[in-house]
């Protein structure tokens, strides 16, 4: 299993009845036209939304206009790309996690942002009170270097190598503590892949806040150890 999420900060006041509130009532149509003078509505809405000890969960859903080849022309149809979403607090911080969609990379990528933002516009008038958030480089090598055999891979971005944008440690070099520091003193880590022991999942992490799940697991333990273990990591 393969499963990614993005969490986000929500910077505006909390309120969390006004939130859900508006969830509530949200729906947006935009008007299209297909080929052959077709055309409808593209809607974006939230779906099953519920309330649950503090927190609320829901699926953000958009309808999209794609476009593929068939017998050498441009067919338009129309698609729908659902991400289901929680919103929740972490002592006095409000977040927003968003779990991609399934379909294609570029998609997940653009909806998930486009949900914040959404969200944003939705709870506080504005773009900008929902963002992206940081897991400081000490904190991810912290959790590396306090077990370094449960690492399975760990990426370096901020290279101040000439021409060099990246490094990656993976397999038997992660064993050597020499070329780990070497890489250290180079630049920072961006991602690293590694064992939660205790709760028996593999995880990758980056430092904007992109978990991705790689192992069995079922979505509410995915979820748990997100809420649980990982939001009081953010900086």
């Amino acid at each position: 299993m393969v499963l990614p999420a993005k969490i986000f900060e929500i910077k505006g006041d909390f309120d969390f009845p006004l939130i859900v509130e508006r969830l509530k009532s949200f729906r947006e149509e935009e008007p299209y036209q297909a080929d052959e003078g077709t055309g409808g509505n593209l809607v974006t809405e939230v779906l099953d939304l519920e309330e649950r000890e503090g927190a609320v969960t829901g699926v953000f859903s958009r309808d999209f206009i794609r476009e593929h080849y068939y017998r050498r022309g441009a067919i338009k149809t129309t698609t729908t790309e659902e991400a289901p979403f929680w919103i929740t607090r972490s002592g006095n911080r409000g977040f927003l996690i968003v779990l991609a969609p399934s379909g294609a990379r570029g998609v997940r990528k653009l909806l998930t942002g486009q949900v914040a933002n959404k969200l944003s516009e939705l709870f506080f008038g504005s773009v900008g009170e929902i963002v992206e958030v940081r897991i400081p480089n000490e904190t991810l090598k912290e959790l590396h270097e306090s077990n370094p055999q449960a690492t399975n891979l760990i990426w370096f971005d901020d290279v101040d190598i000439p021409s060099v944008t990246k490094l990656c440690l993976s397999g038997s070099g992660l064993a050597d503590t020499g070329l780990y520091q070497q890489y250290l003193g180079h630049g920072k880590i961006w991602y690293v892949v590694f064992q939660v022991q205790k709760r028996g999942i593999v995880v990758g992490i980056t430092r904007n806040g992109v978990i991705t799940l790689f192992s069995k697991s079922t979505l509410d333990d995915f979820m748990n150890y997100i809420l649980e273990d990982l939001l009081t990591l953010i900086e």
